[in-house]
């Protein structure tokens, strides 16, 4: 095998225990990011001068639309994961520029994305921090909008950069079935702790707020993934960690 050459294996074990095993190793770091936000909450209703310095940010994020969504999530769901990820040199090598190019391009489509869901959700659910409009919420959210739209596409596109943008691999591994519950519900599994409660929390912002939590998490996340898949990089392939673009889930 080349140095260059991209693989992609099947799941070694069944999916929903890898998923279980990425939800325990997510857990702890999950609640940190949880504890950030849900301070950025508090610090809004019980803290005046972060109040205020808040409520900056809603203007300005009222005055430019989804320019603001486009732009800082593309910024903190691609650029800056992507230059830690470069910066770093346990994982230096897993991904080019045109790979990261591509993760930018895809989450500034996203932030135009989540933010006109938030949007439609206002409107239909309501804009208020009841209980049962957040709960209703954080249910189309996480039960509906990702296991049925939002996760499948991000798999799909992580699937195709990783391969070096092979799209006769990515149909290949389709072809062979299962991709779903192969592919996509690990991913559900292992997010699901950080993200149910941490939608929780941002559902109780006034809607121009949420998506810059929503940024704040999804950088720290996107961190944390890439600190977990060094690691298992060299618990799993310690000879081939260096390789670029080689699978290692």
């Amino acid at each position: 095998m080349s140095s260059g050459e991209t693989v992609l294996r099947v799941q070694p074990e069944p999916p929903w225990r890898a998923g279980l095993r990425g939800a325990r190793a997510n857990a702890l770091p999950g609640i940190v990011l949880q504890i950030v936000a849900l301070a950025l909450v508090l610090a809004y209703y019980h803290h005046p001068p972060s109040r205020a310095l808040l409520e900056q940010l809603a203007d300005f994020r009222r005055s430019t639309g989804f320019g603001f969504s486009i732009a800082s999530t593309g910024l903190f769901g691609g650029l800056l994961p992507f230059l830690y990820i470069k910066l770093n040199p346990r994982t230096a090598g897993r991904y080019c520029w045109s790979q990261g190019a591509a993760f930018i391009i895809f989450w500034a489509y996203k932030g135009f994305e989540i933010d006109l869901f938030y949007r439609l959700l206002a409107h239909s659910v309501g804009a208020e921090a009841s209980p049962i409009t957040v709960t209703a919420k954080v249910l189309l959210d996480q039960f509906v909008y990702c296991p049925v739209y939002a996760i499948p596409g991000t798999v799909l596109l992580y699937e195709w950069t990783e391969v070096r943008f092979a799209m006769a691999r990515v149909a290949a591994d389709i072809r062979t079935g299962g991709w779903y519950y192969r592919r996509v519900l690990p991913a559900l599994l292992s997010n699901i702790g950080v993200w149910v409660p941490a939608t929780a929390i941002i559902y109780t912002l006034p809607t121009p707020l949420q998506l810059p939590l929503q940024n704040v998490v999804l950088f720290f996340f996107t961190l944390l993934l890439a600190h977990l898949t060094a690691r298992r990089a060299q618990e799993d392939c310690p000879r081939e960690k260096n390789r670029p673009g080689l699978r290692l889930s």
